[in-house]
């Protein structure tokens, strides 16, 4: 077992020409020995020889016509409707949604229909969208729930906040509605009036204080003197009455809250410039604990230039 019964040899030339492969010439020797001692055995030579016969020249890329090239986003693409989308197509939408397959193209086409389609109801339509389509499918499924998040219409945003006011989504829903409007691409003065509202809840989970803040930073990086906006000093007018006059908190959970809203004032960025006063007096008062302080700190991070090199940012020992 231990003797060698297959030796094999492979030899080739190769002949390149300015980087081309014109010729190559192989020669491949196997032997096998059965009996060693006897000297029998078999032995195979094979030959084979690759040659260039002509090469061909083709049309390079860029003598096709520049006519029929163009430069376009990455993004997706979708041609927009200009027939007048009603609540009652809508409707049998999410009910074709409900009885398609969940993994299949189809579903995925009917659902992206779905969110396109919700774009151009009016806030009266949507309503009574709901009334007709809030049912669940199969697995507790909700289409219109898991639409109206992509939907990014003021329309849209005010009723996800009614319905969220209202108690009708569950919570794990009501989290991903929150964290949807940190992607909204041009939010409107009328969308954070509707959200300003929720700010006031005594149930306001840490992402609804963070998305409704960067859903203003998104307003405001777009709007200039977007602080004189009511919508956006509404907003700021809510962050600053839980702040108080110096971040002052009275027991543990109280000040879990006071640092979330902090870090959601530093969230919301230019909007933030009228409480500069009140951060500069939360980070510099030495009774405060240090978190606080740092959080205060923190939160000038989006605050224009103009106001954070002024006195009011102060320097903590």
């Amino acid at each position: 077992s231990e003797q060698q019964l297959l030796s094999s040899q492979l030899e080739c030339v190769q002949s390149i020409k300015d980087g081309v492969l014109e010729e190559a010439k192989c020669t491949e020797s196997d032997r096998v020995t059965l009996f060693p001692h006897k000297g029998s055995g078999a032995e195979t030579q094979t030959l084979s020889a690759l040659k260039l016969l002509q090469v061909e020249t083709t049309t390079p890329y860029n003598k096709v016509d520049s006519e029929d090239l163009y430069e376009t986003s990455i993004l997706f693409e979708r041609e927009e409707t200009k027939r007048e989308v009603t609540g009652g197509e809508v409707t049998e939408l999410v009910w074709k949604l409900c009885l398609a397959h969940s993994a299949s193209y189809e579903t995925a086409d009917l659902f992206t229909t779905l969110v396109f389609e919700l774009r151009h109801l009016s806030l009266e339509a949507l309503r009574a969208l709901w009334q007709r389509s809030s049912f669940k499918c199969r697995d507790n499924w909700q289409p219109l729930i898991d639409a109206l998040p992509s939907c990014a219409t003021e329309a849209c945003v005010v009723l996800m906040t009614d319905l969220i006011a209202s108690g009708e989504v569950e919570e794990d829903k009501v989290e991903y509605f929150f964290w949807s409007f940190a992607f909204i691409p041009k939010p409107t003065s009328g969308m954070i009036e509707s959200l300003a509202s929720l700010l006031k809840s005594p149930r306001a989970s840490q992402s609804c204080f963070l998305g409704v803040t960067a859903l203003v930073h998104r307003f405001c990086s777009a709007h200039s003197s977007c602080d004189a906006v009511p919508p956006v000093q509404s907003v700021m007018r809510t962050l600053g009455k839980f702040l108080g006059g110096n971040c002052t908190a009275q027991d543990p959970e109280h000040l879990s809250k006071m640092q979330l809203v902090l870090k959601a004032i530093g969230n919301a960025g230019l909007a933030a410039a009228s409480l500069a006063p009140v951060l500069s007096s939360c980070a510099s008062l030495k009774s405060l604990p240090m978190e606080i302080r740092l959080a205060a700190i923190h939160a000038f991070r989006r605050i224009p230039c103009s106001v954070r090199v002024s006195d009011l940012l102060p320097v903590v020992p």
